[in-house]
């Protein structure tokens, strides 16, 4: 797992994705785990927190349930639909019920406000050392809103999960990597023949007529983008 460098200049092994609408409170958590040598990325935009969550692409969440435009509950089933990175939901609603909801919806744990730093970081710490003791980190990533999801070769678009075959999913990489460019028809044969599977220039058309024939089901078909001689590109039009 690569380390990134925090704000302290301690190097961190984990990437924390923080949804927590109160910004005092949000301050107090990011700052104390930071000193646990954490890097705690805080959403900024409560409308989008998938596609911040796909750009940090992190190895836990904290998620608070009240939350403006969507409730946590939401935004959980939206992350496990891409991912099955922990979440510990932190939230003062403890009541029964609440918790039984948030580990039916696919949270983890559960941690009620108000609570000690110290109970924070032990939580976080277990939970991390139960997770990637046994299973590597989640990866996705994102473009124009889609969700690529690494671990199991799908797309999600529009909150659709998008089945993609082996050469799709390569493809769809490939357009990632170089999302908002074109890549020529060139470069995506020589990935998927590097991957041992021979494409020639009629397959390849035949893969992207497809590809592109699932992104219009999915309501996305407009952020895949032929270059007509030279190639594709994914991201938004211009």
């Amino acid at each position: 797992m690569s380390s990134v460098n925090t704000e302290n200049g301690k190097i961190a092994e984990y990437k924390l994705f923080l949804v927590e609408d109160d910004g005092v409170i949000a301050g107090e958590m990011k700052r104390h785990l930071e000193k646990w040598g954490y890097e705690v990325v805080c959403v900024k935009d409560f409308r989008n927190v998938m596609a911040e969550f796909a750009a940090c692409n992190p190895q836990l969440v904290l998620l608070d349930i009240g939350l403006p435009f969507y409730n946590g509950y939401y935004w959980c089933a939206q992350i496990r639909q891409v991912s099955q990175v922990p979440i510990i939901f932190v939230s003062s609603a403890g009541e029964n019920m609440n918790i039984v909801m948030a580990v039916n919806m696919g949270g983890d744990d559960f941690l009620v406000k108000p609570f000690e730093p110290e109970v924070l970081s032990a939580k976080v710490q277990a939970m991390l050392r139960r997770t990637y003791a046994f299973r590597g980190q989640t990866s996705v990533m994102e473009c124009g809103g889609l969700l690529l999801n690494m671990t199991d070769a799908s797309l999600q678009a529009n909150g659709q999960k998008v089945d993609l075959t082996r050469n799709e999913f390569r493809i769809l990489q490939l357009l990632f990597e170089n999302s908002g460019e074109i890549v020529s028809r060139e470069a995506i044969m020589k990935r998927l023949w590097d991957n041992d599977c021979f494409v020639d220039d009629n397959t390849l058309t035949v893969n992207m007529t497809r590809l592109r024939k699932k992104l219009e089901a999915a309501g996305a078909g407009m952020l895949l983008h032929t270059k007509k001689g030279i190639g594709y590109m994914i991201g938004e039009g211009r």
